[in-house]
């Protein structure tokens, strides 16, 4: 997390480190050992190397008393230390004796308890540093910095008990605290009475720390050299040679970039499985890329049966799209539209959480950005799939509404399409009478058709809803299934209440008759009883073209009615015998399930006595047409402007009319 250090003259021989009280481990009696930590974390002072050598030389100890005085130092030092002593199994109290910034604020978090005296203080920071090159490679740098900061961010988020995108904001603030703000904060445990801290920070460093206060900054002074604390003849220290630090620096980062990145390109292919042992690959600056390579194979292996096949590793690859296949799986199980698959690593993750992992797995940091930011990237960032995960979800839902909505027309009318929006005209058909005998030698003749057309046009109708940021972060699922559900719903009925319209509304058709008229030998009147029904029924039957008079012979096959009148309905076509005859009289119902009955209650709506029948699905009745036959709604998607979130369109195009007078019959039901 500390700034790499770039800047410093200082050239302190490793020897002079060990041998003054800048770095020293002590172990005491009872199992006890004390460690100070007076100095920077890297290659000018404190380098892991020799720290965790040191430490495994204490043995056996069972508390450590650790005291801190650095102005931090190398990220990748500081981890390897960091780890060391967390994973070590000793009790670690922390003593900060004068400041704990930067790295030095990271190894501090093993500490429990952490102590602080009132006038000590301790500094987080964003990762900073330098570099050279073209455009790609500071692009390269800075995501490095960013991978730098998710790796140590849990660090401050365990110890203190706050969010990650609380920290990230403290550690964009470059956050100074002293004792008693680090116990309210959670970063220390306990303050104790002001001492006389030993200020540590060079004044080459305290150009670095550009939100340092005043009052610290001018009480810091450089700390004695090596020679001033502890002369040395030219034996015991020999002249420094002479670097070019730049150089080495620069090296040091270019290796670690390039080893971090084989290894992050080592585990990718795994669709972010074993995060916790990438980190610790990473974190330990002796483990190469190879050396990463075997270790994942040997956690690989470790649970391994070659002889079941069905425990090889499901990778989703579906369309090459490992992270936003996974989310998709996950989502659509936990909105019931999928299977669970237990190796997906996604389960069980939010959707704040999934909006995350779309952009941090592609490489794009989000350590600065509070929820609502965040949220916001993943559904407009050029790499993010979060959008498209959501809008995938939200139409399987929508068409799950439409699937299951319990509408009655499509039982009865006829499905038909139209490729644009203007007014087209059904040309009948039925005038072609029988076909004529063709003598030997004579030609063939024309069939024609009458110019009759019903009109039929397309319409659109749609509604708009919304997916906010505040619904994602609050993991609010019924906004990305349940709304599009009832949306589905709704469309279904809109086309239900068109055809419905037209059946009880009874518009004229093209010869300028009303579609149920006398003249159209379709309109009848009755109750419904035996009586009523045949006669309705007859009417259907002898149905005639005018011109012609051919017989068309249409047969019913449903009985539309209110739902008042289903149970009577009922009763009356699905009975053996009649009502009110003797069930032994043997008089059998002679339309004993001559249709299927429809109850419906639009009709109740428009006349609670009006009965109809409707001759077989795809007869010329009422025709309802989908623009190129695309017969569910669309969803479409777009960046909310006026709300905080996208914004989901659902629209249906479709058009309803009537085809022909002849395949129905109304009944006033008086």
């Amino acid at each position: 997390m500390p700034k790499q250090q770039r800047n410093r003259v200082s050239r302190r021989p490793k020897a002079s480190v060990k041998n003054n009280s800048w770095f020293r481990m002590k172990a005491s009696a009872a199992d006890e050992a004390e460690i100070y930590i007076y100095d920077e974390i890297g290659f000018w002072g404190v380098t892991a190397r020799q720290f965790v050598s040191d430490l495994q030389a204490l043995g056996d100890v069972s508390h450590i008393n650790l005291h801190i005085n650095s102005p931090g130092g190398d990220v990748f030092e500081g981890i390897a230390i960091f780890n060391a002593l967390k994973f070590h199994g000793a009790a670690i109290t922390v003593h900060i004796d004068g400041i704990a910034a930067s790295m030095a604020s990271v190894i501090a978090m093993v500490g429990n308890p952490v102590i602080m005296p009132e006038n000590t203080m301790m500094m987080i920071h964003k990762p900073w540093g330098f570099a050279g090159g073209d455009a790609n490679d500071m692009r390269d740098y800075a995501d490095l910095l960013d991978k730098m900061e998710a790796v140590l961010i849990p660090a401050y988020a365990e110890k203190t008990g706050k969010s990650a995108e609380e920290i990230a904001a403290m550690l964009e603030d470059e956050t100074w605290m002293n004792g008693s703000e680090c116990v309210a904060q959670g970063f220390a445990d306990q303050t104790t009475p002001s001492l006389q801290a030993m200020a540590c920070i060079q004044s080459k460093r305290i150009e670095e720390f550009e939100k340092m206060p005043n009052a610290i900054r001018n009480m810091i002074t450089p700390p004695r050299n090596t020679t001033a604390r502890e002369p040395a003849t030219p034996q015991q220290q020999p002249a420094a040679p002479v670097l070019d630090e730049n150089a080495i620096v620069a090296r040091v980062v270019a290796e670690q970039k390039a080893r971090v990145s084989g290894i992050q390109d080592v585990f990718a292919m795994f669709g972010g499985k074993h995060l916790e042992l990438q980190a610790a690959c990473i974190s330990d600056v002796e483990c190469s890329v190879a050396m990463a390579k075997d270790k994942l194979l040997a956690e690989l292996g470790k649970d391994a049966t070659p002889s079941n096949k069905n425990n090889q590793p499901h990778i989703y690859a579906g369309n090459g799209n490992i992270v936003g296949d996974g989310i998709r799986q996950a989502l659509m199980f936990r909105a019931g539209y999928a299977n669970r698959e237990n190796d997906n690593v996604y389960n069980g993750m939010t959707l704040r959480e999934f909006a995350r992992m779309s952009l941090t797995e592609r490489g794009i940091g989000v350590s600065t950005l509070n929820p609502m930011q965040m949220v916001g990237m993943a559904f407009t960032h050029s790499t993010s799939d979060f959008g498209n995960i959501l809008l995938d979800v939200a139409h399987k839902s929508l068409l799950q509404g439409w699937d299951s909505a319990e509408e009655t027309f499509p039982l009865w009318t006829k499905k038909g399409d139209l490729s644009d929006f203007k007014v087209s005209h059904r040309v009948g058909m039925n005038d072609i009478s029988a076909l004529p005998v063709v003598r030997e030698g004579a030609e063939y003749t024309y069939g024609t058709t009458s110019d009759r057309g019903e009109p039929i046009a397309l319409a659109t109708y749609g509604k708009l809803f919304s997916i906010t940021r505040q619904a994602i972060i609050n993991d609010d699922l019924n906004q990305l299934t349940g709304i599009p559900a009832k949306m589905g719903r709704a469309a279904k009925a809109t086309i239900g209440d068109l055809v419905y319209k037209v059946l009880t509304s009874n518009p004229s058709m093209s010869d300028k008759t009303p579609l149920f008229h006398t003249d159209h030998s379709n309109l009848s009147t009755g109750a419904i009883d035996i009586s009523s029904l045949d006669k309705a029924r007859q009417l259907m039957l002898t149905q005639k073209d005018k011109e012609s008079e051919h017989s068309l012979n249409i047969r019913p096959a449903f009985l539309l009615v209110p739902r008042a009148l289903e149970t009577l309905a009922s009763q009356t076509i699905r009975s053996a015998s009649v009502k009110g005859a003797d069930a032994n009289s043997g008089v059998n119902n002679p339309l004993q399930n001559f249709a299927e009955i429809i109850g419906e209650a639009r009709l109740d709506d428009a006349d609670k006595f009006a009965w109809y029948l409707a001759a077989a699905q795809g007869s010329d009745t009422i025709e309802v047409a989908y623009l190129n036959g695309v017969d569910t709604p669309y969803l479409d998607q777009m960046e909310g402007f006026t709300s905080d979130g996208i914004v989901n369109k659902v629209r249906i195009d479709a058009g309803v009319a009537p085809l022909d007078y002849r395949g129905l019959v109304k009944s006033s039901g008086k």
